[in-house]
């Protein structure tokens, strides 16, 4: 069973990428705080990998993941205060003929509310959605972070 704090590891290309087990957040389920850089092998000190500030957060499917091996349980380790709550995040539906979000909301976790126009901020908030390991080891090979999402 996954609990709070709980670390896991997932192999990429790249190396062992790490992230922590933060909640669970209904109804997008599992939610996680990839943590930075990709590893040869498992960093000396996991307690100062988890206390660096998060990559990335994501909502990601732990329990079927391990399940089928994908991905394995490293440890658990406190939440640093920095990443104690959950974030905010934003979300917005896509054009089918851009590709580009027309219109942007944020949602707390608990209510959503609509916004004309991401701010440069808020770019650099998460953006609320559900990945699977294939997705998840794709965006963690190519650096990706919320930011230099281009929707």
């Amino acid at each position: 069973m996954t609990r709070v704090g709980d670390v896991y590891s997932i192999q990429t290309s790249k190396g062992d990428a790490y992230f922590q087990y933060m909640c669970k957040m209904p109804p997008m389920g599992t939610l996680i705080r990839v943590l930075p850089g990709t590893y040869k092998a498992q960093p000396a000190s996991m307690e100062s990998l988890v206390s660096q500030c998060t990559n990335f957060w994501i909502f990601f499917p732990i329990a079927a993941a391990e399940k089928q091996g994908i991905v394995v349980r490293r440890g658990r380790f406190p939440i640093p205060d920095h990443s104690r709550n959950p974030p905010l995040f934003r979300a917005g539906n896509r054009d089918p003929e851009t590709g580009k979000v027309q219109d942007w909301w944020l949602w707390d976790g608990a209510k959503e509310w609509p916004i004309e126009q991401l701010t440069d901020e808020q770019r650099k908030l998460p953006i609320r959605g559900a990945w699977n390991d294939t997705l998840l080891i794709q965006r963690i090979e190519q650096g990706w972070l919320p930011e230099k999402d281009t929707r």
